[in-house]
């Protein structure tokens, strides 16, 4: 049935079509109870919230470290009130933990694979059936590595730890049932829309009609769901000891008693009239790393040397072509005469035939310390980075390569401080000129001052701790088991457009 009304395009993103003649109210399917009754907006301030004993706090996060790096921001907050917290991720990422002075347990799967199978893919649906098992295996490593990062004593020093509350984000997958099994309350933080809306549509999907948008959040949800449930009921049954899921209740971590907060600035992406009271837009989540950066002599010198560079980097992304794509970033920097700094990262940009004078060739540096030296950044789009560069008030250019990076590309642009996104596959030397000019036209840069100086007021950080903290139950978080989330509304009644469904054959 999904095959008949969605389709998988190339680009990993799922397009259907709504027809003209249908009526927006038909395509409820049930939202309601999804996303609650709209709120206004409330002040979330420390003052409302009881005092709460110190807990012990497991994140179970998975991504890169660009998804990482929020979590050890808000993990750091945490302890300052007086919680032990332990972010479980990959091992990849240890030593940046650790260095954070948060305690470290490793998740299972590998960033390097996953980002290369997501490169590949456009986003978290295969391609092709040869994808598959790469996935699943990623996936199956992460699940069964969940139930001890919320148990087992500390790997280094064999200190005990026993979780009282969880947070994680959804690529973790597992989360909700490792919390079912424990009794423990969970709340889920991202990047990226997750939470139905009929403002926009889910960040994988490509919806012809505004009608459409909430509903694009089921059919993806429910996509994913069908492509690993058989996965989550062996973790349920063998890992947890609990009872499988039935095939249509779905595993939704956008149900409406999961508390969710979200990781952007309101003033970028407001928060949807129709999200309910459990749902926050938290803001931007930065970690200061620059008061600790020490730069290197030749980067200082070579910035000071003339005018401000513009940033070209991809983070840990891997790149099909990084030397045809490093050729075209060097000839639109020589045509606009601009300097530029490249970030070589994991897709290895950088390797040029001779040394040019106005390019820099960078190896890693925080973003918060190098944008703030930048005229404007071309990048993926990841929340994080774009988080830096709107903060540091410069253009922004977005080449996005899968997943969210598109709707962040698209909000930039909607906000007036960067050009059209321009898609990884469709990235070209004209199309990076033309990037390149917009970013220097002066009303550009004015918006984005405008929109740094609208951020300086915001505390995503803060406003993380203390969502979670207002969301905990107010009793022993071990007695309180957490929601089951409710079926998809994918599955509810079927508007006319769908003659039959799974729930009426």
């Amino acid at each position: 049935m999904l095959n008949r009304i969605a389709t998988v395009r190339h680009d990993g993103t799922i397009v259907f079509d709504i027809p003209d003649n249908v009526e927006p109210e038909s395509l409820h399917f049930g939202s309601e109870a999804v996303c609650g009754e709209p709120a206004e907006d409330e002040t979330i301030d420390v003052t409302d919230i009881q005092y709460i004993p110190p807990l012990q706090i497991v994140m179970l996060i998975v991504g890169t470290r660009g998804d990482v790096q929020p979590f050890v921001a808000i993990g750091k907050k945490l302890q300052d009130y007086g919680h032990r917290v332990r972010l479980a991720t990959h091992s990849n990422f240890k030593e940046f933990v650790l260095t954070a002075g948060l305690e470290f347990f490793p998740l299972g799967g590998d960033p390097k694979i996953l980002a290369e199978y997501m490169v590949k893919n456009k986003g978290f649906l295969p391609s092709g059936p040869s994808e598959i098992p790469i996935q699943r295996n990623q996936i199956k490593e992460i699940m069964n590595s969940l139930l001890p990062a919320c148990k087992d004593p500390d790997v280094d020093s064999g200190i005990a730890f026993k979780v009282d509350a969880i947070i994680a984000n959804p690529p973790a997958y597992g989360h909700t049932h490792v919390a079912e099994a424990l009794k423990v309350p969970i709340h889920i933080f991202f990047t990226m829309p997750w939470t139905p809306t009929s403002e926009f549509p889910h960040p994988l999907s490509r919806v012809n009609l505004a009608s459409g948008y909430r509903l694009s959040y089921q059919i993806v949800d429910s996509l994913i769901w069908l492509g690993m449930r058989d996965m989550i009921n062996d973790f349920r049954k063998k890992k947890l000891k609990l009872r499988p899921v039935t095939y249509l209740s779905g595993a939704k971590s956008s149900a409406s008693d999961v508390p969710t907060g979200y990781i952007w600035s309101p003033h970028l992406v407001p928060k949807p009239k129709d999200w309910g009271p459990k749902v926050d837009v938290v803001g931007f989540c930065f970690l200061d790393l620059a008061s600790n950066y020490e730069p290197p002599e030749s980067l200082v010198k070579w910035i000071e040397a003339g005018t401000k560079p513009i940033y070209i980097g991809f983070g840990s992304l891997p790149v099909q072509e990084p030397a045809k794509m490093t050729q075209i970033i060097v000839e639109a920097l020589e045509i606009t005469g601009q300097r530029g700094i490249i970030n070589k990262g994991w897709g290895g940009l950088g390797n040029l035939a001779e040394p040019k004078d106005f390019v820099y060739l960078l190896d890693n540096c925080p973003h918060d310390w190098l944008f703030l030296h930048c005229m404007a950044v071309v990048h993926h789009g990841g929340a994080g980075t774009t988080a830096a560069g709107l903060k540091a008030a410069c253009p922004t250019t977005v080449v996005p390569f899968f997943g969210d990076q598109p709707f962040w590309g698209d909000r930039v642009h909607a906000r007036g401080v960067g050009p059209p996104p321009i898609p990884i596959d469709q990235f070209s030397l004209q199309k990076l000129v033309d990037a390149i000019n917009f970013m220097l036209d002066p009303q550009v840069k004015e918006q984005a001052v405008q929109l740094a100086k609208a951020m300086e007021s915001e505390d995503g950080v803060t406003g993380a701790v203390k969502a979670f903290l207002k969301h905990l139950p107010r009793k022993n978080p071990q007695t309180q088991p957490p929601p089951v989330p409710p079926p998809p509304g994918f599955f509810e009644p079927c508007p006319r457009f769908l003659k039959k469904c799974l729930c009426c054959t």
